[in-house]
């Protein structure tokens, strides 16, 4: 157990430091199976790349057809439509609630987190300027948008944190409804009212909003589509998804075909845009499998035989164990989707089992652990976190503090009212 705790926090401080989680996977992975008393050589070529390749080839078709769909709403100007519509009706001096619902419902529709960032930062910028609102809650503002409830919570969310457990526990993405809503309102209304009393109280010590660095503000000027045919696809992703019931992929798929019928003037750039998110959906995947790989390793040491009894045996029922396995994963790849996917492929089936003889519903468990990977995986090393600091132009100094209140410790609390909402009978 040891290694298993020192690999994990080696791997946590190296990617903390900047370095990419590519190649520190294997090598904090190595630490592992050196103190875990297995051939390093062996657990490498076959226990790591096993686990590399198996969450790849399972999810790369998600990812990839994911980042294409962002792009070409991106690109189309779609998606900035999108926003600008409810920026209008919800005005310019309700700027915070502004930009998160319009980087909310584009997550929710099926975006990309890392596009949301692209996409809703120019209109932000725009909109903190009008407002007068320091820059120091751009990046906060954003991340309560896209990286919280819509990505984990709200049922039937295309993002792939809420598709992953589906297969564990049998289930469909619009899994325990009421437990979703609950965790969701959680983090949507405490998000929102903190950073409005973060607002206020920055305004009375004299912060203001203050031009970047960096005059370029990303914003491509030009005319957009209609914002009612800029929702259709979006709409579509989540009509065929929940109500068709059908394959993500399909779904997905579905958009793609229906943003270019809805921009055929555009269709010599289609193929630029394709290019640009498959590109970008190689470095996601590769990350993500990284992270997975490294936690196979783990999997395979003796020590994890007795963290999983442990975690098990964590007080507050398998719910509660489930939650706890989940988010302490997440946080130290700092990926929700790798995290999730470590816990589930080595005590889904047990947690299964235990759903099954404990009465409670699986929805449940699906739900659970859905919230539970957007919690501390947003910590400091996180490569969503990374980007929309890059993005906006801010420091981990600046923005982190109020980025990890509406993404880290807000989630967190909404786990706990999800599992007591359970506990009332209602799912």
């Amino acid at each position: 157990m040891f290694g298993i705790f020192l690999g994990l926090a080696l791997l946590m401080f190296l990617a903390y430091r900047g370095w990419s989680i590519i190649w520190v996977a294997p090598i904090t992975a190595g630490v592992v199976a050196l103190t875990g008393g297995l051939n390093l050589l062996e657990a490498y070529r076959d226990t790591y790349m096993a686990g590399f390749v198996d969450f790849a080839g399972d999810w790369f078709p998600v990812f990839m057809l994911g980042a294409i769909f962002g792009k070409l709403m991106e690109d189309t100007g779609m998606a900035r439509s999108v926003a600008e519509a409810i920026t209008k009706v919800i005005g310019t001096k309700r700027a915070i609630l502004g930009v998160l619902t319009s980087a909310a419902v584009l997550t929710y529709g099926g975006v990309s987190l890392f596009v949301v960032v692209f996409a809703v930062y120019p209109l932000a910028l725009a909109l903190f300027r009008e407002a007068d609102i320091s820059r120091r809650l751009l990046p906060a503002t954003i991340a309560l948008g896209a990286f919280t409830f819509t990505m984990t919570a709200i049922p039937g969310t295309p993002q792939i944190q809420n598709l992953i457990p589906m297969e564990a526990y049998q289930t469909n993405a619009a899994a325990a409804p009421v437990m979703g809503i609950s965790a969701a309102l959680v983090m949507a209304v405490g998000g929102y009212y903190y950073l409005r009393w973060r607002e206020g109280k920055l305004r009375t010590n004299g912060e203001r909003f203050t031009e970047p660095k960096d005059k370029n503000e990303m914003n491509e000027e030009g005319r957009v589509p209609h914002w009612i045919l800029s929702l259709l696809p979006l709409v579509i992703v989540i009509f065929t998804l929940n109500v068709l019931n059908w394959d993500i992929i399909v779904a997905l798929i579905s958009g793609i075909i229906l943003i270019m019928l809805l921009n055929l003037s555009m269709i010599k750039s289609f193929t630029k845009a394709m290019n640009a998110g498959a590109s970008g959906s190689v470095i996601a995947i590769v990350n993500t499998s990284a992270a997975v790989g490294f936690g196979a390793v783990v999997q395979a040491v003796p020590g994890f035989e007795r963290l999983t009894a442990l975690v098990l045996n964590i007080q507050g029922g398998p719910l509660v164990s489930q939650a706890a396995a989940v988010n302490v994963l997440a946080g130290a790849t700092g990926s929700a989707s790798g995290g999730m996917s470590i816990a589930l492929d080595a005590l889904g089936e047990q947690y299964y089992q235990l759903a099954l003889e404990t009465g409670i519903p699986p929805e449940a468990f699906h739900r659970v652990a859905s919230i539970a990977s957007g919690g501390l995986d947003a910590l400091p090393h996180n490569g969503a976190v990374l980007t929309l600091l890059a993005v906006t132009g801010m420091t981990h100094k600046e923005a982190y503090k109020d980025i990890f209140v509406v993404a880290v410790f807000i989630p967190v609390l909404s786990v706990i009212v999800a599992i007591l909402i359970n506990l009332t009978g209602l799912v």
